[in-house]
């Protein structure tokens, strides 16, 4: 194989090219703002505007490089052979692409293009200051592409670096030009079909917190204060719900694949995400109010910069390696630490230098709020929300204040919490009791004018309906604890106040401003999911082995919870009867499970031949000696339920075995019901590359039909079967081959040993056929035609199958992933409202500008 450098050169100039091109744009649409003369501004914007276009492309074309490194095996690039192979399928090749830090930068940059085209298109008037803050946003994302180390600086690193440039020596010292035949592949635990759809919702989240940040900075910049709101509204709600649905994927993604047993960890990198968002959310609810009070600018600008800030921080965290102790979800760094740094800081303070420059121009009032107005409750909500994320924020930072106080010599020594779902839960529950209630009271001063005697008539429904419905899920539910039930209480009545008011709405045919109370109804869905899925979960298996699962220094709490199940033995959990039925696995081109012991694995990754032949329905799916496409390490564990003797369901929780220094890869499989999910996942296998340790073979003498033991199980040879053909074995004219059929009785079970006798050349050669569910391997020790035709068996023994699971019942999750879909659908129906009434302004100002021409040409 030739090395292909020309896809690189071609990615690297293109990399090169965007970031000049969108320096150059910035500067462009900066001097186009500074042009007094009209006919001077529009040029200026016109070559700005072009030199965007052309960065735009110039950011597609190295994205195509990458990609087609990717997708074309080029192996010599050292992108390619850390995030590819050969035996990925195509949607893993592409989660591949931003997999790695250099991949997920451009696809923010991609993103951030795309988007930049379509405020030039959508937003003429606000062109010059929105697009320079975006293309000097470009260069400095694009600089964490750039692979270049003036000065012995290192800035960026390029995804176009060959193999031998990023781990020089060894085989390159021989061969220069050596290429892998295959690339380390998609890391294990990443190889999910979420991999393929949550890392880009969250980017082009990221990319969206950036528009409000330029619209804010562009209102103050240019004197237009309170005119920002308007186009930046829809956007921010757009990036809120976007960026949200991310995170949402984020914690189903770990409901349905890790074995944590939850969907939120309050893992630092899952809060640095967080933070930003809740503050979004915040900016959205006070954008809302500073369309109609002019007080709420200044808080307005502040979210609209800090959100967009929190995301640059939030990538410092998450890139840097400052989290790499304490987060299983962080990069390692690739020397970018600094580079982030600057990034953060430049924003950061060009946003305060602009807030503290134009302070002037925004208006302010010594009139108090009254607390009988929507404002009001809204603000008190906003309030609270950002408490929230300070609170989440803080603890988050630790790393971070460490390494600040040693670069003065100092030592915090500030540590996170040990157990951090106990620790933010004991402080969030209440931030959540808070926000519930506020939000459900904000309703109903938001959409009417409330008088000071109406708000007891006014809040007395919606109360008694929550008194009562709180009141039956406690008795039904059996909440005791006091935190739960102020928090069940609030939640209803955010549910209640909410729906009253969507009623309210729909019966007068005015759907279009029902976002608010449909986001606010998700919300309030969630929280009860999450009280009841997360406070009232409950393990179900329990180990009655009496044996050590994890050995003497394991954890007592994981020794209790999990259970032993050897194969075809059933087991009581809860109500059910489980039984573990045996390992199957799935190859390419059959949508059902294959039993394992079917397939004998190859030294060819993803390859096995099949030790007999397999029928479903009548159909042939592969004959004994096919070369069959199958990854056998991923191991799906059989679990039947039963209730009343009776099958219920079954499971197939995943066990990914030979997965590098990760050791053993669970996934769960989950039975899911309307009020509850059953959640299985195993947590040890019996590893079938793992060769058995086998006993010493014993002799059995046996003829047709009759029976004998074998280890406690009782076995019949059933009969005898000549073979014409062997794989790979070419029988003469004087050769003879025959097959003993032995089955093996294991409970309700049977198996099946098919030991092959052959004799060619006048020699003899023993096919041994081995049941590892059962532990067994037997061979044709000798024939005995002067005794009736008797068979000498050697069988050997060793441990039979087995797994260690654990099962927990997850109560009321459904109506947390229910409140998901309705927070997103009131997300949506908000963004259309509020890019209609955009878009209607956007008209009235054109025409208001037409006006003055269309009276100077009469």
């Amino acid at each position: 194989m030739q090395l292909n450098e020309t896809v690189g050169l071609v990615g690297r100039f293109s990399v090169y090219f965007s970031f000049a091109l969108a320096l150059v744009s910035a500067i462009s649409f900066i001097i186009s703002l500074r042009q007094s003369d009209e006919a001077k501004r529009l040029e200026w914007l016109k070559n700005a505007r072009g030199l965007f276009y052309v960065h735009a492309v110039a950011v597609a074309v190295s994205v195509i490089c990458v990609m087609s490194i990717l997708f074309g095996n080029k192996f010599e690039y050292h992108y390619a052979w850390s995030h590819s192979s050969i035996n990925l399928p195509f949607y893993y090749v592409l989660a591949g692409f931003w997999e790695g830090q250099e991949g997920s930068f451009q696809l923010w940059v991609l993103f951030d293009a795309l988007l930049g085209l379509v405020l030039i298109k959508t937003n003429k008037s606000w062109e010059a200051p929105v697009m320079a803050i975006f293309a000097l946003v470009q260069v400095f994302l694009i600089s964490m592409l750039l692979g270049l180390e003036p000065f012995g600086i290192k800035i960026g690193s390029s995804p176009f670096i060959l193999l031998r440039d990023a781990v020089p020596g060894g085989v390159f010292d021989m061969n220069p030009n050596f290429i892998p035949e295959d690339g380390t592949g998609l890391n294990p635990l990443l190889q999910n079909i979420w991999m393929v759809i949550h890392p880009p919702v969250l980017f082009l989240g990221y990319a969206l917190a950036l528009i409000p940040f330029a619209f804010a900075l562009a209102g103050m910049v240019t004197g237009r204060v309170k005119e920002w709101i308007k186009p930046a509204l829809p956007w921010t709600i757009l990036g809120t719900a976007v960026l949200g649905a991310g995170i949402i994927m984020g914690g189903y993604w770990a409901y349905v694949t890790l074995n944590f047993g939850g969907y939120w960890a309050w893992d630092p990198v899952e809060n640095a995400v967080l933070v930003p968002w809740l503050v979004m959310v915040g900016s959205v609810h006070m954008m809302i109010i500073a369309r109609k009070s002019e007080t709420a600018l200044k808080a307005s600008y502040i979210l609209a910069v800090a959100g967009f800030v929190l995301i640059l921080y939030s990538t410092f965290l998450t890139r840097s390696g400052i989290l790499g102790n304490s987060s299983v979800h962080s990069f390692t760094d690739l020397g970018l630490s600094g580079q982030l740094l600057i990034y953060l800081l430049f924003f950061t303070f060009v946003a305060i230098g602009v807030f503290i420059a134009k302070w002037k121009l925004l208006p302010s009032t010594d009139k108090e709020t009254s607390a009988y107005s929507g404002d009001f409750w809204i603000f008190i909500g906003i309030t609270i929300l950002m408490l929230s994320a300070f609170q989440v924020l803080i603890p988050t930072s630790f790393p971070v204040f460490n390494s600040i106080a040693g670069l003065f010599g100092g030592d915090l020594s500030l540590a996170l919490p040990a157990d951090q779902e106990a620790f933010y839960n004991k402080f969030q529950i209440w931030f959540a009791v808070g926000l519930a209630l506020f939000s459900g009271i904000a309703q109903f001063f938001y959409w009417r004018r409330v008088k000071p005697g109406e708000i007891f008539t006014m809040i007395s429904v919606p109360l008694v309906i929550t008194l009562v419905i709180t009141s039956a899920i406690i008795l039904i539910g059996s909440v005791h604890k006091l935190s739960y039930i102020l928090f069940l209480t609030s939640s209803v009545f955010m549910l209640v106040s909410n729906g009253r008011i969507l009623f309210h709405m729909l019966s007068r045919s005015n759907f279009k401003l029902s976002g608010g109370a449909v986001s606010h109804i998700g919300v309030a869905l969630m929280l009860i999911g999450v009280l009841f899925s997360s406070g009232y979960s409950k393990v179900i298996s329990q180990n009655r082995s009496g044996m050590l699962l994890f050995g003497e220094n394991a954890d007592a709490t994981a020794e209790r919870e999990h259970m032993l199940m050897w194969i075809n033995s059933p087991e009581k959990l809860d109500k059910y009867e489980v039984k573990y039925l045996g390992k199957r696995v799935k190859i390419e081109g059959h949508d059902k499970l294959v039993d394992r012991n079917l397939l004998l694995p190859t030294d060819i990754p993803h390859r096995a031949v099949a030790v007999k032949d397999y029928k479903v329905d009548g159909k042939t799916i592969f004959f004994q000696g096919d070369t069959v496409k199958a990854d056998t390490d991923v191991l799906y564990c059989e679990v039947e339920y039963s209730e009343n003797g009776k099958k219920a369901f079954t499971l197939f929780p995943q066990a990914k075995v030979n997965a590098g220094d990760m050791g053993l890869i669970p996934s769960p499989d989950i039975r899911r019901y309307w009020d509850k999910d059953i959640y299985t996942h195993v947590a040890a296998v019996a590893d079938p590359s793992e060769e058995p340790d086998w006993t010493k073979a014993d002799d059995f003498i046996a003829k047709q039909g009759e029976r004998f033991f074998i280890n406690d199980y009782v076995a019949r040879f059933e009969r005898v079967e000549p073979i014409r053909s062997l794989p790979g074995i070419e029988l003469g004219q004087n050769d003879a081959a025959v097959k003993a059929i032995v089955n093996v009785f294991h409970r309700d079970r049977t198996y099946t040993l098919e030991p092959i006798f052959v004799i060619k050349n006048r020699r003899v050669a023993r096919l041994e056929s081995v049941v590892e569910d059962l532990g067994i391997r037997m061979i044709i020790n000798d024939i005995d035609p002067d005794n009736g035709g008797a068979f000498t068996f050697k069988t050997s023994v060793s441990q039979e199958d087995y797994i260690i699971m654990k099962a927990s019942s997850k109560p009321m999750i459904n109506i947390l992933w229910l409140g998901t879909f309705v927070l997103m659908f009131g997300f949506g129906i908000s963004g259309v409202r509020r890019y209609k009434d955009f878009k209607a302004q956007r008209n009235k100002d054109k025409k208001r500008a037409a006006r003055p021409l269309a009276e100077a040409s009469v």
